[in-house]
């Protein structure tokens, strides 16, 4: 029996806001599939608070991600939702979960859809969820049914997402958007990566919901692996959700506590966990690829860790890595690679020894002039006081005065009426 080892991350959805959106043709999933299959959501209108951090509209006059593919390895999209039904924005991909030349333009779990809804989705009037790089294609490659079966995680095989990277690579995907996590490392999917990452695709993977109440790291592949840009998650205050790993391969943080993303047959819903994180960070990726088309993998990977924004927690750290990752920031910012100028050498002026001269002259006669005007003044005062002194010694002789005479009883000063903490004075008894 084949081993299996990468882990979905579950999902948190809350429902409630009436309205489900219509859709024509829904991407019905082939016959004896998706046996419990995710139900329709309700549209969600208002603007989530994960689009208005990273604000994706200020970025669109420089770049929408157009001409970037961007894989999405999941368990399929469902491209018929409105948002993603535009002509050419999600390709037919292919299932490697199934046996057969099946279509991954189908999902039973909404997984899928929903990261690829994060990535691209079309803007719509009345709606505020939006996809951070609308102008990317979507490659969706199926590699599992479902994120979740009754509430456990559900494992991929190894075998198949090789199989779902290599064939990314060979669609010349330069983006691959890998929301998923397992604690073992397995040479078949690593040497999968190798093969993309020699082909310019790069990388994105979760860290993992595995984190808990412990702080010591924790293993995660496929982010561990190099070059693979490892993405965290943090909530609405920007602090790292609990359950999001820390490790070495944690290289950027994104939204990932309820954010609103596509559901199968045309709805919305509210999820949680770095899968969702990461296609923010993809769509980023794109951003860049597109407004940037001679940097290399590397180069962007590099990009958007330098333009990453400080995360509440700190940054260069296991648990938030370079920071929250700034999509306007990472795409209009002019980077150098040249190290900084160095300073000039300060050139001294010559000393002007003749001025130096004059005002240490001028400094000299300041000073004696204050010495003669200190010294006549304490003359005088000594005439003042020889003057009032000499009369009256000459007029006793130089006997000394007498004071008159004390009186027989001195008065004394009465203290207030006070309570006494030692005994009072003996006039008081």
């Amino acid at each position: 029996m084949t081993k299996k080892i990468f882990a979905w991350i579950t999902a948190a959805a809350l429902t409630g806001i009436p309205a489900v959106m219509s859709s024509p043709a829904l991407a019905a999933p082939p016959d004896g599939l998706c046996t419990k299959a995710d139900p329709a959501r309700p549209v969600i209108s208002q603007l989530p608070w994960a689009q208005q951090t990273l604000d994706p509209a200020a970025v669109w006059p420089y770049s929408t991600g157009a001409g970037v593919l961007v894989a999405v390895i999941d368990s399929g999209v469902d491209v018929d939702h409105p948002q993603l039904r535009a002509r050419g924005k999600v390709r037919t991909g292919e299932d490697f979960f199934q046996v057969g030349k099946l279509r991954a333009t189908f999902d039973c779990d909404s997984h899928g859809t929903a990261v690829a809804g994060i990535i691209a989705a079309t803007p719509q009037p009345g709606i505020g969820f939006r996809g951070l790089a609308p102008g990317a294609t979507v490659l969706p490659v199926r590699v599992s049914e479902r994120a979740s079966t009754d509430g456990d995680a559900n494992e991929i095989d190894p075998l198949v997402l090789a199989q779902g990277i290599r064939y990314a690579a060979d669609q010349r995907a330069k983006v691959i958007n890998l929301s998923m996590a397992g604690h073992r490392d397995d040479k078949v999917v690593r040497q999968a990566i190798a093969y993309a990452q020699a082909r310019d695709a790069l990388v994105v993977a979760a860290a993992g919901n595995s984190q808990g109440d412990d702080d010591r790291s924790l293993p995660s592949f496929p982010a561990a692996y190099p070059g693979v840009l490892g993405v965290g998650a943090v909530d609405i205050g920007g602090s790292r959700v609990s359950a999001s790993q820390i490790g070495p391969y944690v290289d950027l943080m994104a939204p990932g506590a309820e954010v609103v993303g596509a559901a199968r047959r045309g709805g919305h819903n509210y999820y949680s966990g770095t899968s969702f994180a990461v296609p923010f960070v993809a769509a980023t990726a794109a951003l860049v690829r597109a407004a940037w088309p001679q940097l290399n993998a590397k180069q962007v990977s590099e990009r958007l860790m330098a333009t990453a924004t400080p995360a509440r927690g700190g940054s260069a750290g296991p648990a938030y890595g370079a920071g929250v990752v700034d999509p306007y920031r990472a795409v209009t910012e002019g980077l150098v690679k040249t190290s900084p100028a160095k300073m000039p050498i300060l050139a001294h002026p010559p000393v002007d020894q003749q001025a130096l001269d004059r005002v240490a002259t001028w400094q000299q006669r300041v000073s004696q002039a204050w010495f003669q005007v200190g010294l006549a003044g304490t003359a005088a005062l000594v005439i003042l006081v020889l003057a009032a002194v000499v009369p009256a010694g000459l007029r006793r002789r130089w006997r000394p005065a007498r004071s008159g005479p004390l009186p027989a009883d001195r008065p004394r000063d009465e203290p207030p009426d006070q309570l006494f903490l030692l005994p009072p004075p003996s006039a008081e008894r």
